[in-house]
């Protein structure tokens, strides 16, 4: 019987009812889930309490509990900062675009490579490609781990048979490469890109060890780096590339986060511990000088490829660091300690760690290290410092040497007398290399086999002197092949020897042996072998096929450029020099008095003059109111407050007959020396103070200077035509010397640090700085300078010296002692300099071979043009007698005796007192020297109307019958060049008898 279908309204009621059952299973399902969370709340706080209870129940201290629980705490914080770092570098990737063009403005290690470097480009297409193949990639790895991994670690390890990789999940997130550089310059035959990759992923994956219930894994990992591709050699075929190699140029920087049992990797100590394990195997595969070569073509030189020659060597040398912050802080830092500091360095997976040095904010190494440089541009130096993290003070001293490689033997016997002069300290320091060896391994053939004819499985231990290198081992055949490269660093090429073992890899049992002395390789083309060679005890037709190739290491010394590093300050070399000539005095008071004063005498005048701290004194000119003193006088000035005033001190002598003493007057005057300075020359008399009558004539020069060696020869025949009464050439250069620091100086007998001062000497002339205690690297910052009458003649000596303290007769003697080490500085040497300036690090002889001084000399040349200009362009005219007088021996002789000979002259037409002048009597000479000056003022224009009548006479009483008159000359001054001067012999006229 057929149903009858339900109407609409029969079907009402059923059909509401399902909506009403659905919302009564919507509490029930709630309230499950509820009870659910309240029971595990519950758990977790059991968990919690647990420890606590067992602790109390076994009987541990409090202190257990605690430190419990300050390891999770550490746990629990290392884990949620690795989660939001993985989250913030997702969120960085996902949201590059953004990040770059609305943050562009924030520190560029925050932004992509091709952001930072415009030679990066952005291949946003093989990230494309990198993401629609993720999850095929992803079946790979899970197919890699799962069929051939897996069994792999089971049959490794018995305990390890119920191995299990339950989830492999690689993510949404694919691995990009924000930026690619590529290099095509360096050789035709490759090329070379740099891949930025950044991996910021979501991959899960599990493991479980079902025999011991445990379970690991890990869920998500961050690697940053930049991946170098070789493609090379290109070649003429398909499919165009020989071979595709890859590295890591600098480890990556990798962070995982553990899950499971793993979990507790992430523990304060361990994390790092571990990070650094999987760092170093990554490395060991994957970071220079380790690198992963895939060949595309048969019949190719692997390992050539996978472990090419060097580009280089660096040698690097730690020396010493200053300024450290102290750590060894006591009483929560109440009392301050040292530090313990030592270096690591790191190139590529080699790495460098320095000795201790104890309680030290100063320390010195002196190490040397030599660093294998594979890779260039691109390998770097890296260098780290435990005790400088965070620290506002601090910094080590390094030199790098760059020593290229020679395939000839021509400069061996200069590197090798080189290096006998590198001091190398620590008691495991190696010497310096002389040479560099690569050694690649091939193959070999027909090795013997082991006992019951099995077949060996080969491996090859490498050795040169004390470093022993051992090759992988390649299982079941006596024919292997094994394809790996050595490098080896030599001291000397003609007395070392290669030694090569090939053995069992159990070590025990040797399949053959060989020696090649590396003298052969001296006397090969190019200092390469590329052959089999038979080995020695071993079959008869056992051989090792190998390629040796030696590098003599070269250190251009020509290429090293110096950087100037000195900081003076602003005011260094401002200093100039004033000049100050003292012509005479006239119309002097009397001090020599006769009979009471009733006859009247003269006085015996000298002067002083202070300026600058300095203070000259001139010739005592006897018996004399008018002295003619032509003295020079330099003094150095800065153009600073309170130097800017000359004293000048006129003292009179006078001699008591009676009571057989002398009574000195002076005379007191005060000159601004503003004028000078800035107006370059005054002359003028100068007005005595507190006396009844005279005045000093003086002239004061402000001698500009200038950077132009040009001038010198010029200036020093200038100088030398000069004459004055107190024998002084005139200056032609100022010298200017800033010695800023030193490093590296030695260590006294004791092993202690110096007390260290410099002590800089021109000639008879030196300055001290301070003594800086107990450092070998003294900061000074001292700056002196120096009149120098020759440079081209002068020489600079710098000494560092130590400065000691001794005990003599109860007392404290302080003494410089013997010299830690010293310049000696031609200072022709700055002529040759830009600008006349040497600014550098200079070597210390006497002392450590890396003993250096850091110092400025600065030559400024006087600007003899200039004040010859503004002399002439004076309203004086100035005659200056520089030579002699020499009176011919046929002239008639008036007496048996030579004659006291003195010169007058007048200008003509004027005879009056204003146009006469006479020089000093120098007696009984034919020939006599005045070396006087004599001035008239007057313009130019006045002094070529003129006439300059000259006589040289006798003097003599007035009652005596001898001729006055020696001879006379005039001389029409408009036919001279009175502006440069004119210096020359004139014949004289004879008088008649």
């Amino acid at each position: 019987m057929q149903k009858e279908p339900k109407s609409s309204a029969d079907a009402g009621p059923s059909a509401g009812a399902a909506p009403e059952a659905a919302d009564s299973a919507l509490p029930q399902d709630s309230a499950g889930k509820h009870a659910v969370s309240v029971l595990w709340s519950f758990g977790k706080c059991l968990g919690a309490l647990l420890p606590v209870y067992l602790a109390g129940y076994f009987g541990f201290s409090i202190s257990v509990v605690l430190l419990g629980l300050l390891v999770y705490m550490r746990w629990k914080h290392s884990r949620d900062g690795k989660q939001a770092r993985l989250q913030s570098a997702m969120y960085l990737l996902e949201n590059e675009q953004d990040v770059t063009t609305t943050r562009v403005f924030r520190s560029k290690r925050e932004l992509p490579a091709w952001v930072n470097f415009p030679d990066v480009e952005k291949v946003e297409w093989m990230n494309k490609i990198l993401q629609q193949a993720w999850p095929f990639i992803g079946q790979y790895l899970e197919k890699l781990l799962v069929e051939t991994i897996a069994p792999s670690i089971r049959a490794a390890s018995a305990h390890l048979q119920t191995l299990s990789f339950t989830k492999v999940d690689l993510g949404d997130r694919a691995m990009k490469v924000v930026g690619v550089k590529a290099y095509t310059e360096h050789d035709k035959r490759q090329v070379i890109l740099d891949l930025y990759i950044s991996y910021a992923g979501d991959v899960e994956i599990n493991v479980e060890v079902k025999k011991y219930f445990c379970k690991a894994g890990v869920k998500g990992v961050q690697l940053h780096g930049r991946l170098r591709v070789i493609l090379e050699p290109l070649i003429g075929d398909v499919p165009l590339v020989g071979a595709i190699t890859m590295f890591f140029i600098r480890r990556p920087k990798l962070d995982i986060n553990w899950t499971g049992l793993t979990n507790l990797l992430d523990i304060p100590g361990l994390n790092a511990m571990t990070d650094t394990m999987i760092m170093d195997a990554l490395a060991s595969f994957l970071v220079l000088p380790n690198r992963l070569t895939v060949p595309l073509v048969a019949n190719l030189h692997v390992a050539q490829l996978r472990s090419p020659l060097p580009r280089g060597i660096v040698r690097i040398h730690l020396l010493e660091a200053e300024n450290l912050a102290a750590k060894d802080n006591y009483m929560k830092g109440v009392i301050s300690g040292k530090s313990d500091p030592y270096a690591v360095l790191r190139v590529g997976t080699q790495t460098f760690t320095s000795h201790h040095v104890d309680n030290n904010l100063n320390p010195q190494w002196r190490e040397m290290y030599e660093v294998i440089v594979h890779e260039v541009p691109g390998q770097e130096l890296e260098l780290e410092w435990y005790t400088l993290k965070d620290v506002p003070s601090g910094q080590v001293h390094l030199k790098l040497e760059w020593l290229s490689l020679l395939p000839s033997a021509e400069r061996l016997n200069e590197v090798l007398e080189r290096n006998k002069n590198i001091t190398v300290y620590g008691k495991t320091a190696d010497p310096p290399s002389a040479a560099v060896l690569t050694v690649y391994l091939d193959r070999a053939q027909d090795l013997p086999f082991k006992k019951g004819n099995k077949d060996p499985s080969p491996m090859v231990q490498i050795s040169v002197q004390d470093t022993t290198k051992e090759s992988r081992t390649v299982y079941g055949t006596n024919n292997p092949v094994w394809e790996d490269a050595f490098t080896f660093f030599i001291q000397d090429p003609s007395k070392q020897d290669i030694d090569i073992q090939v053995k069992d890899d159990d070590r025990a049992l040797t399949l053959g042996g060989l020696s090649i002395p590396l003298s052969r390789l001296l006397s090969s083309a190019e200092l390469s072998m590329d052959q089999w060679f038979q080995l020695e005890k071993s079959g008869p037709a056992s051989r090792i096929y190998i390629t040796a190739m030696l590098r003599v290491l070269w250190l251009n010394e020509e290429a090293i450029l110096t950087t100037p590093h000195s900081s003076p300050d602003g005011n260094f070399a401002s200093e100039g020099v004033l000049r100050i000539h003292l012509v005479e005095a006239q119309s002097l008071v009397a001090k020599d008095n006769l009979m009471g004063g009733m006859v009247k005498g003269k006085s015996d005048p000298y002067v002083k003059i202070r300026v600058g701290g300095l203070a000259f004194k001139s010739q005592v000119i006897k018996e004399n109111l008018n002295p003619i003193w032509n003295e020079l006088y330099e003094v150095i000035l800065t153009q600073l407050p309170g130097q800017e005033a000359l004293s000048a001190c006129l003292f009179v002598s006078k001699y008591n007959i009676l009571h057989d003493f002398f009574f000195l007057y002076f005379l007191y005057l005060v000159v601004c020396l503003f004028t000078p300075i800035y107006a370059c020359v005054l002359v003028q008399w100068y007005t005595l103070n507190d006396v009844k009558s005279g005045r000093l004539h003086l002239v004061l020069e402000w001698v500009p200077k200038v950077s132009d060696s040009t001038r010198l020869e010029q200036i020093l025949h200038y100088n030398y035509q000069q004459s004055y009464l107190n024998k002084i050439v005139p200056s032609a250069a100022l010298l200017f010397v800033y010695i800023e620091r030193a490093h590296g100086l030695p260590l006294k007998k004791s092993g202690k640090e110096p007390k260290a001062g410099a002590e800089v000497s021109l000639k008879n002339l030196s300055h001290r700085t301070k003594v800086v205690n107990r450092s070998t690297s003294p900061q000074w910052d001292e700056a002196f300078h120096f009149l120098m009458h020759n440079p081209s003649e002068d020489t600079l000596i710098v000494k560092v010296r130590n400065f000691f303290t001794v005990i003599i007769d109860f007392k404290l003697t302080h003494s410089w002692g013997q010299a830690l080490g010293s310049l000696v500085l031609p200072v022709r040497e700055l002529l040759d300099e830009k600008d006349l300036v040497l600014d550098r690090w200079f070597s210390l002889d006497g002392a450590m071979p890396e003993s250096q001084i850091l110092l400025r000399a600065e030559l400024k040349v006087r600007n003899h043009t200039h004040i010859q200009h503004v002399l002439s362009s004076r309203t004086h005219l100035l005659y200056f007698f520089h030579n002699s007088v020499f009176l011919h021996r046929n002239l008639p002789s008036f007496s048996k005796d030579p004659p006291d000979t003195y010169i007058s002259f007048i200008l003509l037409p004027d005879k009056n007192r204003n146009t006469k002048r006479k020089t000093s009597v120098k007696k009984k000479s034919l020939k006599p020297e005045f070396n006087e000056r004599f001035d008239f003022d007057m313009t130019l224009e006045e002094a070529k109307q003129k006439h300059l009548e000259v006589s040289v006479k006798n003097s003599v009483s007035f009652m005596s019958r001898e001729k006055e008159l020696l001879g006379k000359l005039q001389l029409d001054l408009c036919q001279l060049d009175l502006k440069t001067g004119v210096s020359q012999w004139y014949v004289l006229y004879c008088c008649s008898l």
